[in-house]
């Protein structure tokens, strides 16, 4: 992995000096990453737009990022740095959702949970579909954002899995 990055083995054991020095950092790194997007959301007007901007985009991040799932697990979320960050990145989640939901955006059921959930489950399609249809987590996207009251994008719909590409993303047990 030291390599595949560019690295020395040597240069990675100084600056991680075990492998949850190692996680914590990917984990600073993915939510520095999160934050972002959802600060660059909240500058838009549209409450509906804002919150459907920051669960498309995380959702591509999710996408890009198959380690993600490992990492979330993986992290020390109890240390204070760590704790302060899902914080910081909540607050402005829970800000999101308050100001679509107030503005009638959004189905009035809909919770910052929601937006965890949704790309929990977006990643697990992402992850089974990744090297058969990169791109199918997108329809899957919009069809849990129009469940949640957020309205198609004008975007082209991202076309269905054929029968074979869905077969192909089972288990090996069931592919035969």
């Amino acid at each position: 992995m030291a390599r595949e990055a560019g690295l020395g083995v040597a240069t990675v054991y100084r600056r991680f000096p075990d492998l949850q020095t190692l996680i914590d950092a990917l984990f600073t790194e993915r939510f520095t990453t999160f934050l972002h997007l959802a600060k660059t959301a909240e500058q838009q007007e549209d409450p509906g737009l804002a919150l459907r901007h920051y669960l498309l985009e995380a959702a591509q991040w999710r996408a890009r990022d198959r380690s993600l799932e490992f990492i979330l697990a993986a992290a020390s979320i109890e240390t204070k740095p760590i704790a302060e960050m899902r914080n910081g990145l909540g607050t402005h989640v829970d800000g999101l959702v308050e100001r679509a939901l107030a503005a009638g955006a959004v189905r009035g059921d809909f919770a910052s949970s929601d937006v965890y959930a949704f790309l929990y489950m977006i990643g697990a399609v992402a992850d089974s579909t990744h090297d058969i249809a990169p791109e199918a987590w997108r329809r899957y996207a919009d069809v849990l954002l129009l469940g949640f009251g957020l309205d198609q994008s004008p975007a082209a719909w991202t076309p269905a899995m054929t029968d074979a590409e869905i077969r192909r993303t089972w288990p090996t047990t069931q592919n035969g």
